[in-house]
């Protein structure tokens, strides 16, 4: 890219930035037509869950096949084990209270033959933000919809985890925070699918995602390109963006781009990592890889059954149970040291509005090969990078 190239597109994301609220309160995201926000955005520093949704009444009328991507897709387009090894306990942590988790749960695994994980084996537990079973928060049907999605998207890249649930009292960053920190005392890998814009506010929480020896995973957002979303911009956590996902006739079956609403950013307040060589942002970039994020069939019998998800609350918790698949220690560096074991997404974008024009038809709002902002280093071929 020639100098004057690099001027125009640096003061693209600036002006993008400069226009990207600044505030803790999180901006609305677009939101698909047909769709709705499980979790609406609030202000001061209180997340949201990264999950949109719409109901498949045909699919809970008719008990047909669900519409959408399943564990059976998924793990086949990330050339996941046929028979999984042992892995190990991957948590969540989230806010509210599910009534129906485990049924839901059991909903869904049994729809794509997944063993059953129930609380009295002992693979599902559920425990406040304290580390205690009793008492449990207050219910959300938003933050439902939110956590059955979550532990689905694990079960699906691990059938064999087990699963821990930390609920926080409310979204504020005050108990998520404490969630995650409880969370990561019974698990090394902790799924994290909500967040805000970052500001100076936020990031007196960033000690809380920051857990050596742990992999903490983030879901980028769903407000396509804007200001980086926490605590996805953390220097530490394996930020999660999101990909749409067709099947194909091609020669892996699957054709795939980035997700028009998939979030990612360039930090204002984070330094940039050592791994990350991006030339147009100076500081922390996300995402750092990414997976499917549209189209994701999810039961919830609160919203009435089977649902059509989207969000990079699919992603996220989707990683991280690769993650406890893997049963490795692999830190974020690692996605980024081996090129050759993620598929390299080459079209989309993730400007909503503008399709590319936000930030210049740059790599930070547009897939390009190699890394970009909307997808990182790419899509997994299997386990090798985890």
């Amino acid at each position: 890219m020639s100098i004057t190239a690099k001027i125009a597109v640096t003061a693209g994301v600036l002006g993008a930035l400069a226009m990207a609220p600044t505030s803790a309160s999180a901006a609305t995201p677009l939101v698909p037509q047909g769709f709705a926000q499980a979790c609406a955005p609030r202000p001061g520093l209180v997340a949201h869950c990264l999950t949109l949704f719409k109901k498949q009444p045909r699919t809970n009328k008719t008990a047909a096949v669900p519409d959408g991507l399943g564990a059976t897709d998924l793990r086949a387009a990330y050339q996941l084990p046929a028979t999984p090894g042992p892995g190990s306990t991957v948590a969540v942590a989230i806010a509210y209270h599910s009534l129906n988790l485990e049924s839901d749960l059991a909903a869904y695994r049994s729809q794509y033959g997944l063993p059953a994980c129930t609380s009295a084996s002992g693979c599902l537990k559920v425990e406040n933000q304290d580390g205690n079973a009793t008492p449990l928060p207050d219910n959300d049907p938003g933050w439902e919809v939110e956590e059955s999605l979550d532990v689905s998207m694990i079960s699906a890249s691990c059938p064999t985890c087990h699963i821990l649930v930390v609920e926080a009292k409310t979204p504020s960053l005050d108990d998520l925070a404490a969630a995650a920190v409880t969370a990561g005392k019974g698990a090394k890998v902790v799924s994290n699918s909500y967040g805000l814009n970052e500001s100076g506010a936020t990031q007196a929480y960033a000690s809380a995602y920051d857990q050596p020896g742990h992999q903490v995973v983030v879901s980028t957002g769903d407000a396509g390109f804007t200001a980086a979303s926490f605590p996805a911009n953390g220097a530490n956590v394996i930020a999660v963006g999101g990909t749409e996902l067709t099947k194909s006739g091609s020669a892996r079956g699957f054709d795939e781009s980035a997700w028009l609403y998939g979030g990612g950013g360039c930090s204002a307040y984070v330094d940039k990592p050592a791994r990350q060589h991006d030339p147009n942002c100076s500081m922390r970039t996300t995402a750092d890889v990414s997976a499917a994020g549209d189209n994701i069939a999810m039961y919830n019998q609160n919203q009435g059954g089977w649902l059509t998800i989207g969000g990079t609350s699919a992603s996220a918790p989707f990683i991280a149970g690769m993650y406890g698949q893997a049963n490795d220690n692999a830190t974020v560096d690692k996605l980024y040291q081996h090129p050759e074991v993620f598929n390299d997404i080459t079209t989309g974008t993730n400007d909503p509005l503008g399709h590319g024009r936000k930030c210049g038809n740059d790599y930070l709002c547009t897939a390009q090969p190699g890394y970009d902002g909307p997808t990182g280093v790419g899509t997994p071929k299997g386990l090798t990078a985890f």
